[in-house]
This record gives structure tokens, sequence and C-alpha cells, in this order.
């Protein structure tokens, strides 16, 4: 009992993100300018949907909930990280470690949850665009808000509380540059191979049942596009859905890798860069993914500059 309360109270040792890196400090300034640049694209998105009137929309109110995962996910593991850079050293309590834990998982989760929701947002605009509106309504648009954020919040709860029930005695070296469930489990100094297959078993059906719905959303959106006569028609209904298809394809395209793909085809360190891609790279694109390629998005931001005097002559 008395090894187990020492190992409660101790510190875990993050490895770090430039441990294994040549130029650090270059690296880092690209880390904190990439962090930058994402939280204020995401800001900045999240004032034009609430100042502009024409982005009052469900689809522009599904996307400012995307822009909130996307300010939070940076915001739980780069300050931290930035911090133990500057100062020489990587430790974190566990209480920390189960903040960072608690906080990534619902996200992640929430975030998967909604991409799917608003792969069904794009069939009904595109399929029933006459229906949108009922289909669209103020209260399905929370629903499907209340469902992600309430499937984050379970699963991080159970993640988080089973995960850190083991006694960790061994090493306390995390190889990772924030507190990820796969890596403590490492250090735990009982049998988890259990609790692992559950976690693999819940990683899978987490990724595969909201990858379903957006196939299945987007094989009616494809039919659907194939059978009008217009190409204007054709062009505005593509449009309407790459923004979300290619955010789609980035985040799930980092999921996948870490959660479908064995453990013994990628290394710590591939891990980590995987983790570096969803946690900031994609959070980054996002915003610029929807504002370069959304007319609207552009306009909303050209009105801004306008009242603010701030647009070039």
């Amino acid at each position: 009992m008395g090894d187990m309360n020492q190992s409660v109270a101790s510190d875990f040792i993050l490895v770090g993100l430039f441990s294994h890196s040549g130029p650090r400090q270059f690296l880092f300034s690209l880390v904190a300018a990439m962090f930058t640049m994402g939280l204020l694209g995401n800001t900045i998105l999240l004032f034009l949907i609430r100042m502009d009137s024409h982005l009052h929309t469900p689809m522009y109110f599904l996307l400012s909930q995307l822009s909130l995962f996307d300010v939070g996910f940076p915001l739980v593991t780069i300050p931290k990280m930035a911090a133990d850079f500057l100062q020489g050293e990587a430790s974190i309590s566990f209480e920390g470690c189960a903040a960072q834990i608690f906080f990534l998982t619902m996200m992640g989760v929430a975030e998967g949850v909604l991409l799917a929701l608003m792969s069904y947002d794009r069939y009904v605009a595109v399929c029933y665009p006459l229906q949108y509106p009922v289909l669209m309504r103020r209260q399905v648009c929370m629903l499907m808000v209340g469902t992600s954020w309430l499937a984050g919040m379970l699963n991080a709860s159970v993640q988080t509380s089973i995960t850190l029930h083991f006694p960790y005695c061994a090493s306390r070296i995390v190889d990772h540059f924030f507190c990820e469930v796969p890596d403590l489990l490492k250090l735990s100094c009982t049998d988890t191979s259990v609790y692992e297959l559950a976690l693999s078993t819940s990683g899978v059906l987490i990724l595969v049942l909201p990858l379903s719905l957006i196939t299945a959303s987007y094989g009616h959106v494809l039919g659907a596009v194939l059978r009008m006569r217009s190409d204007e028609a054709r062009h505005k209904a593509i449009a309407t859905c790459s923004s979300h298809i290619t955010v789609v394809g980035l985040f799930y395209g980092a999921a996948v890798f870490t959660y479908m793909v064995p453990g013994a085809y990628h290394s710590p360190h591939q891990d980590s860069v995987v983790s570096l891609f969803y946690s900031l790279i994609t959070p980054t694109l996002n915003p610029l993914i929807y504002s370069l390629r959304n007319q609207e998005v552009r306009m909303a931001l050209v009105k801004v500059l306008n009242r603010a005097g701030l647009r070039p002559k």
C-alpha cells in the first residue's frame, strides 16, 4: 500500500517531442507558430459565425462547435510542452496527467462524433434541400451537439478512471510529449492486457461507427450529384461538401493510424508525430480549409475588415 501511495504521489516524466530531433529550436519555433496561427484562425472563425447573420445556419452552428474543439485540443498539450522545453524539464503531476487524458479523450471522441453528424447535415442539404429547414431545425442541431459532447464525456470518464486505477510503480518515464492512455499503461506494474484489449475494441467501434455514417451519407450525396443535370448545381453540391470531406480525411486518417494499425508497425516517435498531427496540425488547418474554400466565410471576413477600416484600398 505504501508503494502504491508513493506511485500516486510521484510525477511522471514526459520524454518530449524534440528529444529525437536535431534542430530543436527551429522545430519548437515552428510548433509555436502553428499553435498561435491555429488559435487565431479558430477564434476568428468563431467570431465571424457569431457576428454575421448570414452564417447563422445549422452548418455554421456545427462548424462553430468544431472550432471550439480545435481551440481546446492544442491548449491541453502545447503550452505544457512549450513550458517543459523552455524550462529544460518535463515532469507532470499525477493530477495533470489525469486532466490531459480526460480532456484529450473527451474532445477526440466528441469531434469524431460531431464530424459524422456534420456529414448527415451535408446529406440533408444536398438530397433534401426543400426539407432542410425542418430536418435541421435548431432542436436537431442542439441534439447533435449535445450527443457529441455527451459521448466524449462518457468515454473520457470511463477511460480516465480505469486507466488511473492501475498502480504505477515501475518506470515513471512516459515515451510521449503528453499523457496518453496506451503509453501510460506500459508503465503499470500489473497486467493490463484485458483492459488494453477492451480499449482497442472500443477504439475500433468509436472509429467504425462514425465512419459508417459518413460513408453512408456521402454515398447518398454522390448518387444525388451524379443525377443532377445542371453543371452549376453539381458544382455547388461538391463545393458544399468538399471542405467537410477534407477535414474528415485529416482527422480520421491520423485516428485510424493511431488506433487501428497494430502497435508493432509504428514506433513511439511515429506515435508522437501522429499525435502532433491531430492535436495541432489538423486544428490549425481546419479554419483555413473552411475559410479559403468557402465564399460565405470569405465574404463575412471582408465585411468585418470593412467595418474596422482594415481592408486595403
